[in-house]
């Protein structure tokens, strides 16, 4: 008599999925709180942010099951095809009429009925998984041609990606992107000095490039003495600091204090964007702010762990580089609005308003989840 062989059904880490849900959730609900106010006054609708929001979430996670279910070969094989496929969308933000400049930046494409994609969010995780499938190379490689056939390649690589991101005026991307790379290579299967000789030669460039715009420049002289210039450039961080002390231990509680008339709250720029972190830290105090935090650093800490038991294989890089995006731009974003980090204009990923950051964040969970399936949890 055969028996029947039952294949086992492989699963994802939940741990993390849970973890993602609940970041999730709660940003849609602090979106939806913070919202009212301002939607009420732009559109004479209290629901409109909040509406947006939620399609954008809707169509992130669409795109998150897609890349659930794929099998695990054909991301590598597809990887060239999707970071080429990036890059034309991040060169797209310079043609006529496509291409939409916002407070100097030109990042945004408009692809009709007001709705703006930012090509550099989906950037990043084709920059990620193609740099990993190139990675995970290496360990075939010998020392004696990793220079020739692994360095030299990835310098290549980062250089055009970098090139893009510099043109379209968007440092923070290309720190978070740096910093990204940077790590990914360090774990790979590569000699020390080559991560040495990058991590100097990027802050060479860094320095460059930030002393070439004055802007910048200004940004780093806020950042050193806040009370510098505290009605122009450093008011943004006056205000997100005085936001966030001002919730106390519990917070302020319903509505988060975000009246329109509030003198701390209501002036704060970008509430619902690059500053929603200062209203976490006024709506729920110092508990919410550190159980933000808490739960940022479980999510990356799962996320490591999944990735050593991958290895430096290009399952193992990829979810490293994932989980290394979203918690450094996580702690650029909070410590912008602590003053512990120059301001820098990215989004608190999961919580941020806003359409192109969190489909990509949605589609990375897909990834992560998938690729924890390979894994016994």
């Amino acid at each position: 008599m055969v028996k029947k062989v039952i294949k086992k059904k492989s699963l994802p880490d939940y741990f993390l999925l849970i973890i993602a849900a609940v970041l999730t959730l709660w940003g849609l609900f602090a979106v939806g709180m913070i919202s009212l106010p301002l939607s009420q006054q732009h559109f004479g609708n209290p629901w409109n942010y909040l509406q947006n929001q939620i399609i954008r979430l809707a169509i992130g996670l669409a795109c998150g099951l897609v890349l659930y279910k794929l099998p695990l070969k054909t991301f590598k094989k597809f990887a060239p095809l999707a970071f080429i496929s990036a890059l034309v969308l991040s060169l797209l933000v310079f043609a006529p009429i496509l291409g939409v400049k916002i407070a100097g930046g030109q990042r945004w494409i408009n692809i009709g009925g007001g709705f703006l994609v930012q090509p550099s969010e989906f950037l990043k995780i084709a920059f990620i998984v193609y740099l990993a499938a190139w990675l995970g190379k290496s360990q075939a490689v010998s020392n004696k041609k990793k220079t020739r056939e692994i360095l030299l390649p990835f310098l290549a690589i980062a250089i055009v990606v970098f090139a893009i991101l510099i043109i379209q005026h968007d440092l923070s991307t290309l720190c978070i992107l740096m910093i990204v790379s940077l790590a990914m290579y360090f774990i790979s299967s590569t000699p020390l000095w080559h991560t040495l000789s990058i991590a100097g030669a990027g802050a060479i460039g860094l320095t460059i490039f930030t002393l070439l715009e004055p802007y910048r420049i200004r940004r780093w002289l806020v950042f050193l003495n806040p009370e510098s210039d505290p009605l122009n450039h450093g008011f943004q961080l006056r205000q997100s600091m005085m936001a966030v002390g001002s919730g106390k231990l519990w917070g302020i509680g319903e509505g988060f204090g975000m009246g329109l008339n509030n003198p701390q709250v209501g002036l704060l720029p970008a509430p619902l964007t690059d500053s929603i972190f200062a209203i976490i830290g006024k709506g729920w105090g110092f508990l919410g702010a550190t159980l933000f935090i808490t739960l940022i650093v479980l999510f990356f800490w799962r996320v490591l762990k999944i990735a050593k038991k991958l290895g430096a294989t290009f399952e193992g890089l990829t979810v490293f580089g994932i989980g290394v995006w979203l918690m450094f731009q996580s702690f650029f974003n909070i410590g912008g609005m602590l003053g512990l980090l120059p301001m820098g204009g990215v989004p608190l990923p999961f919580f941020s308003y806003g359409g192109s950051h969190i489909i990509a964040e949605m589609m990375a969970m897909g990834i992560l989840l998938n690729f924890s399936k390979k894994i016994q949890n």
